[in-house]
């Protein structure tokens, strides 16, 4: 492996490197990647604006551990393959968080650079070296084959278990992020590792609930592969809960520990009247329908799905944008109705500029009270009120309170609620001790996942609540380690 240069020349360049990106207009009415990711020159430009600080707080802001500057010298360098060794090494999926991990607010947002200018580009550098890695396997494979045999010579390989793991197997439920990193990292142990996925198809939220514009389900698919390379083994159309219980899979299907990494699926609703009219859905199966099964697609795919010419979704975070965008790709007029302002807003501001240039509207500081409908059960407007920020809430956010009097109304033929989602209860109710919180969340050890019950473990979004794709798989990573703990004592 290529040593780290620590004393290249310092760039000038006070701004992240420019990425290139499909036209609006162009882009808005196809399903095609936005994002077009840098050049190996391009690269290399940004990657030499790194000033490889010695407290490295990018590492510290990562929920997965990166060793960022490090790999970004190598960037610099142009030794490409050690460079994406070094990501893989401690990240299971580093194309999918270059392109979907909210950088700003994590690694990015605590980097020293970032204090007085621009912060390194850290999250498109990460997406180019994996994308790389895609384009050059032979020479991916060899330089994390090295790192790989220097980090066990040197006692650093994070693939070392505490004791001998080989017959030990593992069942992981669900295949979203933190399932998968669990699983990829358990893998590393030597443990035999089993997923069970509900549907038809492997990754979770990465493959029903990002679109393909903001993450290509193909590049979703070859990160699942080099899970299963490590010698995990997956099962589609397994409900856990259903097909087995927790229990059974520790008692008679012969999984000496259980990691449940279901997410949270289940979406919220706005409880207000006319929600159930045609033409009004939730986000989670606007996006379900499309990125899973296709249904921009019908009849090519068997799945159809119902497009309207004047839609509002409801929401102010990242899925809203993401239903958003979708449905204007499908040929509506969109509109964004959100209760607080845009400042508030949770998406990423990315999500919330490619929305803008796309022709969304927003309507701010606005939110629903009712669903009008037609006499044939068509939804055809949204009533409002008006809302005025009040003193913040728990959250820290300024809270919005209604102005009296203040209703209108919205036409519309096509409502999209994206206002949120909560777990499934079903393993809950079917795993005897299993101790949950009232927003049916699982309690979980922070360190090491472990739950209530012996041998069974938790981690990402069915702890913590709906959150982003990396803290997921930070918690996949400790729990992992926490399961082999377990299994050695």
């Amino acid at each position: 492996m290529a040593s780290v240069d620590k004393k290249k020349t310092k760039s000038e360049q006070k701004t992240k490197t420019p990425m290139a990106e499909l036209e609006p207009t162009t882009r808005a009415e196809t399903f095609d990647e936005v994002a077009r990711g840098y050049t190996e020159q391009e690269a290399m430009q940004e990657a030499l604006r790194c000033i490889q600080c010695a407290k490295k707080p990018c590492v510290a802001g990562c929920p997965v551990g990166v060793p960022i500057a490090d790999f970004i010298a190598l960037v610099a360098e142009g030794n490409i393959a050690d460079a994406y060794a070094l990501v893989k090494s401690t990240n299971s999926l580093p194309a999918i968080c270059g392109r979907v991990c909210p950088q700003e607010t994590q690694c990015e947002g605590v980097c020293t650079l970032g204090r007085i200018e621009e912060p390194v580009a850290i999250g498109r550098l990460e997406r180019f070296v994996a994308d790389w890695a895609f384009d050059n396997p032979q020479e991916a494979a060899e330089a994390s084959e090295a790192l790989k045999y220097a980090q066990v010579e040197a006692g650093e390989f994070s693939g070392v278990s505490p004791c001998d793991l080989s017959t030990r197997k593992v069942a992981v439920v669900g295949s979203g992020p933190a399932s998968l990193t669990c699983a990829g990292q358990l893998a590393r142990f030597g443990v035999q590792v089993v997923v069970f996925e509900a549907l038809h198809e492997v990754g979770g939220v990465l493959s029903y609930g990002i679109p393909e514009f903001r993450l290509p389900k193909e590049l979703v698919k070859k990160e699942i592969a080099s899970i299963e390379a490590e010698g995990v083994k997956f099962e589609t159309n397994a409900f856990i809960g259903k097909l087995y219980e927790i229990k059974e899979l520790l008692d008679e299907q012969g999984f000496d520990a259980v990691f449940i990494g279901t997410g949270a699926g289940t979406p919220q609703y706005l409880g207000i009247e006319g929600e159930g009219l045609n033409g009004s859905m939730v986000a989670s199966e606007l996006l379900t329908r499309v990125n899973l099964m296709k249904a921009h697609r019908f009849p090519e795919y068997a799945t159809p799905i119902y497009a309207g010419k004047r839609c509002v979704v409801v929401g102010g975070g990242n899925v809203a944008m993401d239903a958003a965008r979708t449905a204007r790709r499908l040929g509506a007029e969109v509109t964004v109705v959100y209760r607080r302002s845009q400042k508030e807003m949770p998406a990423r501001a990315e999500e919330i500029h490619h929305a803008e240039e796309e022709g969304i509207a927003f309507k701010m500081l606005s939110n629903p009270v009712r669903v009008l409908g037609n006499d044939e059960g068509w939804v055809t407007g949204l009533e409002c009120v008006a809302m005025e920020l009040g003193e913040p809430d728990a959250s820290g956010r300024r809270s919005p309170q209604e102005v009296e009097g203040s209703n209108f109304v919205i036409d519309i033929d096509m409502l999209v609620v994206a206002i949120g989602s909560k777990t499934n209860r079903l393993i809950a109710e079917t795993t005897p001790g299993l101790e949950i919180t009232k927003r049916n969340l699982i309690v979980a050890d922070e360190e090491s996942g472990a739950t209530s019950v012996a041998g069974v473990f938790a981690g990402g979004d069915v702890v913590i609540g709906a959150a982003t794709v990396i803290l997921a798989m930070g918690a996949g990573k400790r729990a992992a380690q926490g399961i082999a703990t377990y299994l050695c004592k």
